[in-house]
C-alpha cells in the first residue's frame, strides 16, 4: 500500500542549524505523528519541508507516492493541508469567508464557491465550536477563536494529509482535547494522516501513534510512541530529567 507521506534520507538545515540528517519514515493512512523538540530545533522548518514549501538539502519527500514537483501546486494543495503557527489577516473578512478559503484548491481559476462549498465550510465551523459566528469579522475574534477558525478552514479543505504547526496554541484545555479528538476521528474514520508539532508530552502520548523527536544538530528519533516516548529519550530531548508514572491504564511523564 502506498504511504500518504514517504520521507527518504532527508537532510534539512536552516542557516547554521542542522534540523535533520538522513531522516526517513513512512506515514500510513490513519496514522498520527507527533513532532517534539526544544525551541529552535527546527520543527516549523521541517514541517514546511514536509509540506513541499521548502527545499531540502538532500533526500526526498513523496505525497501519496508522488513528488511535489510531479504533483504540481494545485494537486498538492488538494492532498495536503498546512496549519501555520501564525495567521495574518491583511483584509477584512468574515468567519465564513475565511473558512471558505479552504475550498480554493478545489475551485477553478475563475470559479466562485457554491452551495456545497458553503455547506462544508459551515460543517467545519460547527466541528470546532464556531457555529453561528459565520458573519463575525475575523478581527473581532479572540486568539483561541482565530486558531479554531484556521483549523476549520483546513477541515473544509479536506486534505488527505494534515500538517499542523502547534495546533493547540491559544486554546483552552477543553478545546485542546476537542481538537485532538476531532483529528483522531478524522484519522480513524476517514483514513487521513496527521503530522502535528506538539509541546505537551502527555497529549502526544495519548493522541499520536508515532513520534518524531528533534534533538538538534541533525539527530532525530522516530517510531511508535511506546518505543520513542520514554523517560530516557525525553530527558535527553528536553535537557531535564523526566519520570514516567504508570496509572494502570496508561503512562504519564512528569519532571523528576
Amino acid at each position: 500500500m502506498t504511504s500518504l507521506l514517504s520521507v527518504r534520507d532527508l537532510d534539512v538545515n536552516i542557516g547554521s542549524v542542522r534540523v535533520a540528517a538522513g531522516l526517513g519514515f513512512d506515514l500510513a493512512a490513519g496514522e498520527r505523528l507527533a513532532i517534539l523538540g526544544r525551541n529552535g530545533t527546527g520543527k516549523t522548518t521541517l514541517l514546511a519541508t514536509l509540506a513541499g514549501l521548502r527545499a531540502a538539502e538532500a533526500g526526498s519527500v513523496a505525497l501519496c507516492g508522488e513528488s511535489y514537483e510531479a504533483l504540481g501546486a494545485r494537486r498538492a494543495a488538494q492532498l495536503r493541508g498546512l496549519l501555520p503557527q501564525r495567521h495574518i489577516d491583511a483584509f477584512q473578512s468574515t468567519v465564513l469567508e475565511t473558512a471558505l478559503t479552504g475550498r480554493h484548491p478545489h475551485l477553478g481559476r475563475w470559479q466562485w464557491e457554491g452551495r456545497e462549498d458553503e455547506r462544508l465550510a459551515r460543517e467545519a465551523l460547527a466541528a470546532v465550536d464556531l457555529a453561528g459566528l459565520g458573519s463575525r469579522e475575523v478581527h473581532t475574534l479572540s486568539g483561541g477563536e482565530r486558531q479554531r477558525l484556521a483549523i476549520a478552514a483546513l477541515l473544509a479543505q479536506q486534505p488527505r494529509l494534515y500538517l499542523l504547526d502547534e495546533p493547540l496554541a491559544h486554546l483552552d484545555l477543553n478545546h485542546q482535547i476537542a481538537v485532538l479528538e476531532l483529528l483522531s476521528r478524522r484519522a480513524r474514520e476517514e483514513g487521513v494522516g496527521i503530522v502535528m508539532v506538539l509541546h505537551d508530552i502527555n497529549l502526544a502520548l495519548r493522541h499520536a501513534d508515532r513520534a518524531l523527536l528533534l534533538f538538534g544538530e541533525g539527530r532525530t528519533l522516530e517510531g511508535p510512541v511506546a518505543a520513542v516516548l520514554t523517560a530516557e529519550s525525553l530527558s535527553r530531548l528536553y535537557g531535564y530529567p523526566l519520570r514516567e508514572i504508570p496509572d494502570g491504564t496508561g503512562r504519564h511523564f512528569v519532571p523528576a
